[in-house]
C-alpha cells in the first residue's frame, strides 16, 4: 500500500469552504478503484490545520488520483485559501499488509 499524508494550513476565513471542498474531493476519491482510504483530519490545537490521510493499493492508484476531475477541481479551488503551500509526504505501509485491512466503504 502507498500512503500520502498531506499537511494543509488554510486561512481562517476560508476554513469552512475548505472543509466542504475537501469532503467533496474525499468522497470522489473513495470511489476510485485504486483508493482504499481517505481520511480528513482537523487539528484540535489549530482548527486551520488539516491532515489528509490517503491510502492507495499501489503507486499507479496514487498517480491516477491526481488525474481525476474531482482532484483537479479541488486543487484549483483551494489553492488561494492556503496560508502556506500544502506539503505531501509519501509513505510505504508496512502494517497492515493486506488491502482488505485498509478498505473502508464509501459514503
Amino acid at each position: 500500500m502507498h500512503v500520502a499524508c498531506v499537511h494543509v494550513h488554510v486561512l481562517p476565513e476560508h476554513r469552512q469552504a475548505f472543509i466542504e471542498a475537501t469532503l467533496e474531493n474525499a468522497r470522489g476519491t473513495r470511489r476510485e478503484p485504486g483508493n482504499l482510504r481517505f481520511d480528513v483530519l482537523q487539528s484540535q490545537d489549530d482548527p486551520d490545520r488539516f491532515l489528509l490521510y490517503e491510502v492507495y493499493r499501489d503507486e499507479a492508484g496514487m498517480a491516477a488520483h491526481k488525474q481525476t476531475p474531482h482532484y483537479a477541481r479541488w486543487a484549483e479551488t483551494v489553492a488561494p485559501w492556503m496560508a502556506e503551500p500544502r506539503q505531501g509526504v509519501k509513505y510505504a505501509s508496512l502494517f497492515p499488509a493486506e488491502a482488505s485491512c485498509w478498505l473502508t466503504p464509501p459514503e
